[in-house]
């Protein structure tokens, strides 16, 4: 099983002090009768070598980590496919992730207020890409939450050998967080707002996970239209079943500002490219080529607009 008191300890220092009962919902997250794969996955983690490190970069746009000599560690970490956010280097092995999250990360960092000595969440981190580019950035402490049990292991590989304890990844859902904690400078939520069934009441648990005056950095999909529009999937979109609610930007500033965040403003909106979120040998399975209609790019394979994504910078309340 994996010990989380590194990550409790890590929680308290920082003065995000873990909650009661959370080491009982972390057993519980980790519940290997639940998840099949997660007992050969720990073996795994288990196996990896020990090997002595000279370097160490977050601040790169591939979170790297080297030694005196390059291993091959491809079938190692092959084990733990699929990797979907990165990408990373462990001692010459590059995991050429799904997303090329490091170009996300070009788009908005310019934007945020300087994450020197403030205390981060990330929001469905994944393998905790982001959280590791905010610890580059200067962050004291970063916190993500993911309740996927894969992606928890690969951080902990990552963990193994960045060494670095003031970046933790708790098996843990936005939910299962104490309301009004009111405790970090600097929230992100990436990709998570639109597999919410209520938009609105996650973007009040966001607010509340800030303290006063502190920043939401918000990634989602919009869509093309005027305020108060929004898209609502009759069935999937571009193959997700999970999909409830995708605005328009300007509907997605009016939900922001109906929950009282100030300053609020759009810094970027792309529209995904195949170049961005593509198969590779680390995540062999579709993504977005085989989401698109193939007569026509601008369209899912439903007929919806092809994704497009917007990232939102707002401020938490002072009052």
């Amino acid at each position: 099983m994996i010990d989380f008191n590194n990550a409790l300890k890590a929680m308290t220092d920082a003065g995000v002090n873990p909650w009661p009962g959370l080491a009982e919902q972390l057993s519980a997250r980790f519940n290997q009768q639940r998840y099949g794969d997660l007992p050969r996955w720990l073996d795994a983690l288990d196996q990896l070598p020990e090997l002595p490190v000279d370097t160490r970069r977050t601040d790169l746009d591939t979170v790297t980590v080297s030694g005196s000599e390059q291993v091959d560690l491809r079938d190692q970490l092959m084990q733990f496919h699929p990797w979907r956010k990165g990408p990373f280097s462990l001692f010459g092995t590059h995991i050429d992730t799904e997303w090329r999250s490091d170009w996300k990360w070009q788009r908005l960092a310019p934007h945020l207020s300087p994450l020197g000595g403030r205390k981060v969440l990330d929001v469905g981190c994944g393998s905790g890409y982001h959280c590791w580019r905010s610890h580059g950035a200067g962050a004291a402490f970063t916190l993500g939450i993911d309740p996927t049990p894969l992606f928890n292991v690969q951080f902990r590989v990552l963990q193994k050998y960045l060494g670095y304890q003031n970046v933790q990844v708790l098996p843990l859902g936005i939910e299962d967080l104490p309301a009004k904690l009111h405790c970090f400078d600097t929230t992100f939520s990436m990709g998570v707002l639109y597999h919410r069934k209520s938009p609105i009441d996650h973007l009040i648990e966001l607010r509340d996970t800030l303290r006063p005056g502190g920043e939401l950095v918000l990634e989602t999909l919009v869509v093309d239209g005027p305020e108060g529009y929004s898209l609502v999937p009759s069935g999937r979109y571009a193959k997700m079943g999970n999909v409830w609610f995708l605005p328009s930007v300007a509907t997605l500033t009016n939900w922001l500002e109906k929950v009282r965040f100030k300053n609020v403003r759009v810094v970027d909106l792309n529209t995904t490219s195949t170049e961005e979120q593509r198969t590779t040998d680390w995540m062999t399975y579709h993504s977005l080529a085989n989401f698109l209609d193939p007569e026509d790019s601008t369209k899912t394979l439903e007929g919806y607009p092809a994704p497009k994504r917007t990232v939102v910078i707002a401020e938490a309340p002072t009052n």
